[in-house]
């Protein structure tokens, strides 16, 4: 929201009252309360009118410092509330002085000026992080004839505009970015990485991957500098990053109340572990759904037969797959959602999905969303339960925009919730094991709900609410160490319900650069896990982009091969007797089975840590500069550098950070670090490199007689250990697929000797450096590597 009018005036029709003065600050055993005042107040006189700030600092975990700032305390406490972990009796560190009183949780540290000149300045340790001075926290009124002309330029629209209420009152935070400083984040956006120089609305929308809508909102964003910040708000939050007041980041809530929480840590690492300890970690997704996931696709045309074909052409390839997804023609036309199976195309489904369990040894995914169609014989049980989200006054909310007379499901209603889970559980007894939560993002805002909430606050909100009540329902089924969806809208905390991909996306080059930039952006903002529509979903991509895509979404987190009109099984895409297509799906497919150990590992470490899987490198190198603009590589794990080829001529350009020498795993090339490099590339050879001082563990993965990534990863490993300086050491764990620790590995070099300790095991793996390989055997606890 742009209010400025250059540097001295506000656009018209706008009123601007800006924190001049704490003119009264207390401190309590956990908090400081100041009262802003918008002037400095030189006479008793000057106290009879507003408008004043009421500001609390607090902290209510380690190194998170909560602002909340009121205006008017009086309204109704109709809003939803993200679920945060909020410890209501941690105490931090409060000191005062003559001219300024200091809040300090962990490293984190907030201190405020006293008296004149508004001044409010965060730290990590002695780090300057970011701060609010000179017309920074203000409250905005916006004249009615400017409210009304706003909503005059708006389309009446059920779902995609804000709502037309006239919001006269907005509170708006200015906090203040370096020189060179670089902002992330903000949930899932496709445009360019760096947010410098846009404008940022959290507003769900559904709009593909080549806008600057967003299906998965989040207010919250990190820094270059190594600090994030979250606006507890799941209102439409404006955010001007550099873009209205060109040295700040601006972010404006309508309404008399605003709360954000700095959140500091060592580097971008440790803040996004800190902001998921606050607002949840993910769960960890089993270890079968790292496997090749194949889709119906959307509109084509399929029955049993169909489904048959396509999995037995799979394992006549030797390709291995693992879940087999069934998109929205599983249930009859103009039915959606009824939860029942076309029975025309499918006369026997329990049949159907325990011969895919059974015979093929697959795991089931089938569509779903929250939308009833009024043809659904659900829609009359759902109207009469008032299980439905209404109008104002009173009856269904109904919309042609999806499903012909659609209504939405009020998960505000607890009763509304144990039916839709009742209609999952249904599917589950059937052998339905993932669930895919379309959709989430068209909800309309000119309504009621049951429990009364706020409906505009409610639009982003719902997404949480729907996707909550399916993983739940999943987990009270399958057990909590085995519930994954695959879903496409989220807010802040869904990452607790994972696996989240990046919506449609078009079949080609350029849509998979958006949708690398939405995954980053993604998992910038808390998520751990990311996915994407291999092949890319509208249309149909050349051959040559789909071998490319293959590639990049089996090195992505999870692997789904999916389309709108056409099918996306990889022998479509071969003509006249080529196979490469196959041989590029099996390859990277295979890779991935064999990688399994190690990406284990990582997924435990992203569910215990809050740490992404799939990061970009500027969270992966925060100290290196030049990783700051870097959007088309990214660091999968710890140790894997992932460089996707997104260009018809093969050429893959990517930089390397500056602390050693990294291989890539595959051909065994060096890269000296803090370098940039530019290499052809055929489809078998996407750059994936290996961080120097690092060990990658391989399993014993071989589609000749494996189909599946869920095997013994211990059994005939290989600890794989590359670059290893002299004095340097690296480390690895191996886990089962129950996440059970099997053994920790530790490699320390000195001179031209590697010595390789582990826990003692009941299998013997390998350990390989350099080229060479020594046996670990059963029963000891450590070798040596002679280089």
């Amino acid at each position: 929201m742009k209010v400025a009018d250059g540097f001295w005036l506000s656009k018209k029709g706008y009123n601007v009252n800006y924190a001049s003065q704490a003119y009264k600050v207390e401190t309590t055993e956990n908090s400081i309360k100041v009262l802003a005042t918008p002037y400095t107040v030189m006479n008793r006189g000057m106290t009879l009118g507003g408008p004043n700030l009421e500001i609390t600092y607090s902290s209510t975990s380690e190194n998170i410092i909560k602002v909340h700032i009121d205006h008017y305390r009086g309204g109704l406490d109709n809003s939803p509330r993200y679920e945060l972990n909020e410890d209501t009796g941690y105490t931090p560190v409060i000191e005062r002085t003559e001219d300024k009183v200091a809040l300090t949780s962990g490293d984190t540290r907030v201190e405020i000026k006293i008296g004149d000149d508004w001044d409010v300045q965060f730290y990590y340790k002695d780090r300057h992080l970011t701060g609010g001075a000179w017309r920074a926290t203000s409250i905005i009124s916006e004249s009615q004839f400017t409210a009304n002309a706003r909503m005059n330029l708006q389309e009446d629209d059920e779902f995609f505009n804000y709502p037309q209420d006239a919001h006269t009152t907005y509170l708006r935070e200015q906090l203040k970015t370096d020189i060179g400083e670089c902002i992330y984040g903000f949930g899932e956006k496709f445009t360019p990485f760096v947010k410098n120089g846009q404008t940022v609305e959290t507003w769900n929308c559904d709009g593909g991957t080549c806008s600057d809508q967003s299906y998965k909102t989040v207010p919250f964003y990190i820094s270059s500098k190594s600090y994030g910040v979250l606006v507890n708000s799941s209102d439409k939050v404006s955010f001007e990053v550099n873009s209205d007041t060109v040295s700040k980041v601006t972010f404006t809530v309508p309404g008399e109340e605003l709360e954000y929480f700095i959140i500091g840590g060592e580097n971008l690492e440790h803040v996004l572990e800190n902001y998921t300890t606050l607002t949840g970690k993910p769960a960890l997704p089993p270890a079968y759904t790292f496997g090749l996931w194949l889709s119906t696709s959307f509109t084509t045309s399929y029955d049993e037969k169909t489904v048959m074909s396509f999995i037995d052409g799979m394992k006549e390839r030797k390709i291995p797959l693992q879940v087999f997804h069934f998109d929205c023609f599983w249930m009859k036309e103009y039915e959606w959602c009824n939860f029942e199976w076309d029975k025309d195309m499918f006369p026997d489904p329990k049949g159907l999905l325990d011969k895919l369990h059974n015979e093929k040894g697959l795991e089931v995914c089938v569509w779903i969303n929250s939308y009833i169609g009024q043809q659904s014989k659900l829609f009359d049980i759902g109207k009469e339960k008032g299980y439905f989200i209404k109008n104002l006054d009173g009856s269904v909310f109904q919309s042609d925009m999806w499903q012909p007379g659609m209504a939405i499901v009020d998960f505000t209603n607890p009763e509304a919730c144990e039916w839709f889970k009742g209609l999952l559980k249904k599917l589950f007894d059937m052998g339905v094991n993932n669930i895919k939560t379309d959709f989430g993002e068209r909800i309309p805002t000119k309504c009621k709900y049951y429990n009364g909430m706020d409906p505009i606050k409610m639009h982003n909100y719902y997404t949480y609410l729907y996707n909550k009540c399916v993983f739940e329902a999943l987990e009270d089924y399958y057990g909590k160490d085995k519930a994954c969806l695959f879903a496409r809208s989220a807010t802040v905390g869904a990452q607790k319900f994972p696996v989240h991909w990046g919506g449609d996306c078009y079949a080609e080059y350029s849509a998979m650069s958006e949708t690398l930039r939405g995954g980053l952006s993604l998992c910038s903002s808390g998520f751990g896990f990311f996915s994407h529509d291999m092949g890319g979903f509208e249309a149909t991509a050349p051959a040559d982009v789909y071998k490319r895509w293959c590639a990049f979404g089996l090195l992505s987190t999870h692997s789904r091969l999916h389309g709108s009109t056409s099918y996306r099984v990889p022998w479509v895409y071969d003509e006249d007797g080529d196979t490469e297509a196959c041989d590029v799906l099996r390859h990277y497919t295979v890779l991935k089975g064999r990688l399994m150990p190690y990406l284990w590992a990582q997924a435990n470490k992203t569910h215990n840590v809050g740490v992404p899987m799939m990061r970009s490198m500027i969270v992966a190198f925060s100290d290196d500069t030049a990783c700051k603009y870097l959007d088309q590589q990214y660091m999968l794990g710890d140790n894997l550098c992932i460089v996707p080829v997104m260009n018809e001529e093969g050429i893959a350009e990517f930089y390397v950070p500056d602390c050693g020498t990294w291989t890539d795993i595959q051909s065994g090339e060096t890269y000296e670090g803090g370098k940039y490099y530019k290499r052809q590339c055929d489809y078998f050879q996407t750059p994936i490199l290996a961080r120097p001082n690092s060990i990658v563990t391989y399993g014993n993965f071989d589609a000749e007689d494996k189909m599946t990534v869920v095997y013994d990863y211990l059994e005939k490993a290989d600890a794989v250990i590359y670059g290893l300086e002299d004095g340097k050491s690296a480390t690895a764990t191996i886990y089962d697929s129950e996440s059970n620790k099997l053994t920790d590995i530790k490699a320390e070099r000195n001179a031209n000797v590697i010595t390789v300790s582990y826990n003692s095991t009941d299998k013997n793996f390998t350990v390989t450096a350099e080229g060479k390989t020594v046996e670990a055997k059963a029963g000891t606890t450590s070798v040596e590597i002679t280089l």
